[in-house]
């Protein structure tokens, strides 16, 4: 009985796990072609509504200035954007760098007592004059063109919400997960790009994604934005697209317990976000929104239970050939990340950091899980990537 157990679970394991990550993402693909005939037209880049850059920051004197220059320095019509920095609690010199420019289309509002970052935007959100919002962070730098590109997408009024791409960079190769996040986010960005072209897509990029300041939602303090806001405006019958051209260039963490811990913080608040929304999972009402949730987000975060299974089960069986050489792999697989992680010089080789960057991933989907069973919740954030 424990052998036919074993192999269950084993083949189980193994199927969905090819499935979010292979899956998936192979049939996006398949869907995507066949609407090709259907892909819309990429809109020119004409329409220029006014906007409003939100950037929520905490204790952020080391990038805040630079940020600021870079958004006023955007290839977009001065008197069509400003620029509201949400300063939330910082003790440090952040406000004071802010209130130090002297354009009037830079503003700083204050959010205290500080909250979090969701807080700190709804805040903000009421304080916007534009017609579209663009959420940013302290850390990130745009493309000059990038205001640009989403703003031109809102020509069409069906759509709601609008996110940019990620781009991470390693400047100076040295982040034990740097590989694994510029390898990781190049699949996602791939995923989106496939989602878009199918109508709407699940989730936006947190650093660059904006929407219709008449579509948005208030949302608890506990919950991640990019994610809840872009299901919100779907739930109001609006489309969520990609542009693939609004890029947003972001550096990768300097260390894995940094990524680890940034991690736990998004997915748990993730997790809490989805479950404030239960009615799109329902597949009957919402039934293209609900798979997409299902197999990208949800099964996703499960990922961890399924190693684990596949790992077990593949050692109860490890009598049989076959399944003791997939054992003895998934091992060799899981010490390489841990000599990565205990060894720093072993973070030269750039193999070794993508089990790392794998199993840092897991662990904190695995720990986010648990941390949301035990009701805890993440509401505030520390800046955890480089000061520049």
């Amino acid at each position: 009985m424990l052998a036919f157990l074993a192999h269950v679970g084993f083949w189980a394991a193994l199927t969905l796990l090819v499935y979010v990550y292979i899956g998936y993402p192979l049939l996006l693909a398949f869907l995507a072609l066949l609407a090709g005939r259907n892909e819309r037209h990429t809109p020119s880049e004409g329409y220029l509504p006014t906007v409003s850059v939100l950037i929520a920051a905490y204790n952020e004197e080391k990038n805040i200035g630079q940020k600021i220059a870079q958004t006023l320095a955007l290839d977009y019509p001065a008197d069509h954007i400003e620029v509201l920095v949400l300063s939330d609690g910082s003790t440090d010199r952040t406000d004071a760098i802010v209130e130090s420019f002297s354009d009037p289309r830079v503003r700083l509002l204050r959010v205290c007592p500080r909250q979090g970052k969701t807080h700190a935007q709804n805040q903000g959100v009421k304080h916007a004059r534009g017609e579209i919002l663009v959420f940013s962070d302290a850390t990130t730098i745009y493309h000059p063109l990038a205001l640009r590109y989403l703003a031109c997408n809102y020509q069409d009024p069906r759509v709601g919400a609008v996110s940019g791409r990620y781009q991470y960079f390693d400047p100076g190769g040295n982040s034990p997960t740097g590989l694994g996040t510029i390898a990781f986010w190049s699949y996602e960005n791939l995923i989106k790009r496939f989602q878009s072209r199918l109508r709407t897509i699940s989730g936006c990029c947190g650093c660059i994604y904006s929407l219709r300041k008449s579509l948005y939602t208030e949302l608890r303090h506990d919950i991640i934005s990019d994610l809840v806001q872009p299901l919100w405006i779907i739930q109001k019958g609006y489309r969520v697209v990609f542009e693939d051209r609004a890029l947003a260039y972001e550096e990768t963490t300097r260390s894995s317990r940094d990524e680890f811990r940034m991690r736990v913080r998004v997915v748990s608040r993730g997790i809490r976000g989805l479950l404030s929304v239960p009615e799109l999972l329902n597949l009957r009402k919402h039934g293209w929104v609900a798979f997409q949730l299902v197999s990208h987000k949800v099964l996703r975060w499960l990922v961890p239970l399924f190693l684990l299974l596949l790992l077990v089960s593949s050692g109860l069986l490890s009598a049989e050939v076959t399944y003791r050489h997939l054992f003895e792999l998934q091992v060799l697989f899981y010490g390489i990340a841990l000599l990565a992680a205990l060894i720093p010089v072993l973070r030269r080789v750039k193999l070794a950091t993508i089990p790392l960057y794998f199993c840092t991933l897991n662990a904190a989907a695995l720990l986010s899980l648990i941390e949301v069973c035990r009701g805890r919740k993440y509401v505030t954030w520390e800046t955890v990537r480089s000061e520049s």
